[in-house]
């Protein structure tokens, strides 16, 4: 069988990827998260779990080095873990940003360049980097959270060239709406009850990301296990697509995006968001 190590498993997208390749049979599944007690339904499931926090160096090698001692090799790395905050940019706390960004986008880099070398040696591998069709477009409120998944979008378009020599395929993944608790960690990052000249900004921008979660867009969105499927597609097609869109509302906004210029969008904006003015 196959070895793949998926960050993030605790829950969501993470989660659902790793018990739909167990389930497959083809694939050794080491499925991670910082605490590996939120892993007892995957190991139930026939997943290896293991400690992986994609913010710690030690935390990183160590596991990959786990993976390499038990399996012989890895074939596949899923970049699963992440998640989103929100807020008008000039009210966020620059730390909190810095965190999202080491979840986000320097954990994916890290643990990509420590898995590539085996990879290389082996003469093939997939990596699969889940980005967002927030990686496409941006939401007012969103830019630290849209910021990060452009920057996996560029990573992963570099990356898929320059390691395609060596049997290496990168493919990013563009989940829209899924219907998870993933909105969440964005309304509680955000201080509802401060004032200031986006207080009004702000609480919209909670009440609108709770709205498409909970309300009528949920349609337009998917469960976890919809992204799951296209995971576990891009690890077996043997010529994969550099990307793959998942729900019809990432499919919908990406296409409508790509018609509008950026003052057609700002003013498509202003029907959902007001906008902050002295």
């Amino acid at each position: 069988m196959k070895t793949v190590i998926i960050t993030g498993c605790s829950s969501g997208i993470g989660q659902a990827t790793a018990a739909r390749l167990a389930r497959s049979g083809e694939w050794t599944v080491y499925a991670t998260a910082r605490r590996t007690e939120t892993l007892a339904e995957l190991e139930g499931a026939g997943c290896r779990p293991l400690a992986l926090d994609v913010t710690d160096e030690a935390s990183m090698v160590a596991a990959v080095d786990i993976v390499k001692a038990e399996s012989g090799t890895i074939d596949a790395l899923v970049n699963n873990a992440g998640y989103s905050q929100s807020g008008a940019s000039e009210t966020l706390d620059v730390d909190d940003v810095r965190r999202q960004f080491e979840t986000n986008v320097f954990g994916l880099l890290r643990l990509s360049q420590l898995v590539l070398p085996s990879m290389r040696a082996q003469g093939d591998g997939r990596i699969v980097n889940i980005s967002s069709m927030g990686g496409r477009l941006v939401f007012p409120g969103g830019g630290a959270y849209h910021a990060t998944k452009y920057a996996v979008e560029a990573f992963s378009d570099a990356m898929r060239f320059e390691v395609s020599g060596f049997g290496i395929k990168v493919i990013i993944i563009e989940p829209g709406l899924i219907t998870s608790n993933f909105d969440q960690a964005a309304v509680d990052s955000m201080d509802l009850d401060a004032d200031g000249p986006y207080a009004t900004f702000n609480r919209t921008v909670a009440s609108a990301t709770s709205d498409i979660y909970k309300g009528p867009m949920r349609s337009l969105g998917g469960p976890p296990d919809a992204v799951a499927k296209v995971i576990e597609k891009a690890l077996s097609a043997r010529r994969p697509r550099p990307r793959y869109t998942v729900t019809p509302s990432a499919k919908m906004s990406i296409a409508g995006r790509k018609l509008m210029t950026d003052r057609m969008w700002d003013r498509a904006m202003r029907t959902q968001f007001p906008r902050p003015h002295a």
